[in-house]
């Protein structure tokens, strides 16, 4: 039997998870990823592949759900020895008073696992270090020229990469998942070194796999018509600081019209997060660490030393968009959308990544290499599209109480978020109920290695 070929467009975390869930299951897959940088080598002895820098500057979080569909690509204990565990969380205020505190005993109770932090680049080392060697193309700036057709006879999809001329002043090609600019230079790997300078190479698959993240060029190609994501309200900053001379709780701080977050990382780092209400494309007329400053220098420590030990120029902002309306689908032809490419969704459920590692796990398992191709991708959809939405729909909900003002508007959603904290001490929980839970198709805690945390968990669906 011929072995089936797939393209993934777009190298972030939910495109080389799809990259190497297609790989373990026969598919010859490469990805295709317009942005350029080196990684780390992984720990696994692998060659070390290359993997774009521009969004790796923050952490991610994974909740059991992301776990479990990581452990069915036998990468669910390296993710849990790199990332950390969070003992306890709290919800404060911004002069300091706590509202709310939970801790992972809690999670494990409710969902079957602890709600873990990585730190991004890690991730995707790891990822890129599991796939074959060359699957990985950097510096390639794709872009669907036929979706192609489905079943008996159809015709293959076609991907066209943008010349490297094309590459360097970003004028063509897929966006990159997190919507940063290309980065210059050529491919990374030599698959394109018989075409000629200056000239696009087109390639050919069974399956393309649309991961090119929040301003994608596969969705606008697939569903032309349909609306592109809008701004949620509030704008995001990230960065990531060395180890504190204190450590840091875990914590979220709500105050008017923003908040913040605080996440120890497993080698001490801290990564910090805030939002705030503001209009959509603003940039600081000096740097974003000043506008931290202005906007929260005077909350409850750590929040001002975490911003005064950050470099300006590590300081990530984005605006927070969200999808419109519910796609027509996640497919069309040989075509499949998953993540922030068919589902952008607000940060506030900490399941932006974790929704798009899903979707590759589901996709990988439904497209099997002798299934019918046309059906795997119709059930992709069906099992995909419902729950990504809803959890779309309730990351948003969240993320317009964070925008919340007025001093009696916050006033009031203090009171009612201590008194429901006292009433139900899982409160930060509730939100995930549904969604962390979730358990992929087959056995999971996949490596079961002895002496890890996830040894003495049962394995499901066995």
């Amino acid at each position: 039997m011929r072995q089936r070929t797939a393209i993934v467009i777009g190298g972030g975390v939910g495109g080389l998870a799809a990259a190497l869930a297609l790989d373990r299951r026969g598919w010859s897959v490469t990805v295709l990823e317009r942005t350029a940088g080196p990684v780390p080598a992984p720990a696994s002895g692998r060659r070390a592949q290359t993997a774009p820098p521009a969004r790796s500057g923050a952490g991610i979080g994974l909740a059991p759900n992301a776990q479990r569909a990581l452990d069915t690509l036998g990468l669910g204990d390296a993710v849990r020895a790199m990332a950390a565990w969070q003992g306890a969380g709290e919800l404060r205020l911004p002069g300091g008073r706590r509202l709310a505190r939970t801790d992972n005993a809690a999670a494990v109770r409710r969902f079957g696992g602890p709600v873990m932090v990585a730190h991004r680049a890690e991730l995707l080392a790891l990822l890129a270090g599991r796939l074959p060697d060359g699957a990985l193309r950097t510096g390639a700036a794709a872009e669907l020229v036929d979706p192609g057709e489905p079943g008996p006879g159809g015709r293959p999809a076609r991907v066209r990469i943008a010349a490297a001329a094309d590459r360097a002043t970003g004028t063509d090609g897929a966006t990159a998942t997190d919507g940063t600019a290309a980065a210059d230079g050529p491919a990374a790997t030599e698959e394109g070194a018989g075409v000629p300078a200056g000239a696009d190479e087109e390639l050919t698959a069974d399956l393309v796999v649309g991961a090119d993240g929040i301003h994608s060029a596969v969705r606008r190609a697939v569903f032309p018509g349909h609306p592109e994501p809008r701004y949620a309200g509030f704008t995001a900053w990230r960065f990531v600081v060395p180890a504190p001379d204190r450590p840091c709780t875990a914590h979220e701080t709500w105050g008017p019209g923003g908040l913040w977050g605080t996440v120890p990382l497993p080698d001490g780092r801290i990564y910090a997060y805030a939002t705030a209400a503001v209009p959509p494309g603003g940039r600081a007329a000096d740097d974003e660490r000043a506008e931290l400053l202005r906007r929260f220098g005077t909350w409850h420590r750590p929040v001002p030393d975490l911003i005064a030990a950050a470099d300006p120029a590590t300081v990530l902002r984005n605006d927070v968009r969200t999808a419109a309306a519910p796609p027509p689908a996640f497919h069309r032809g040989r075509v499949a959308l998953l993540g922030d490419a068919v589902h952008p969704m607000t940060p506030n459920l900490g399941q932006g990544g974790c929704q798009a590692i899903e979707d590759a796990v589901v996709l990988a398992q439904l497209a099997a290499p002798d299934a019918d191709l046309a059906a795997a991708l119709a059930e992709f959809t069906r099992q995909r599209l419902p729950r990504t939405m809803d959890v779309v729909r309730r990351a948003e909900r969240i993320g317009r109480l964070t925008t919340w003002r007025s001093r009696p508007a916050c006033a009031l959603r203090a009171v009612l978020m201590a008194a429901t904290a006292r009433l139900t001490p899982d409160l930060a929980l509730r939100a995930l109920d549904g969604i962390a839970d979730w358990r992929p198709e087959g056995p999971t805690y996949a490596a079961g290695t002895r002496g890890t945390r996830t040894a003495a968990q049962p394995k499901e669906h066995e």
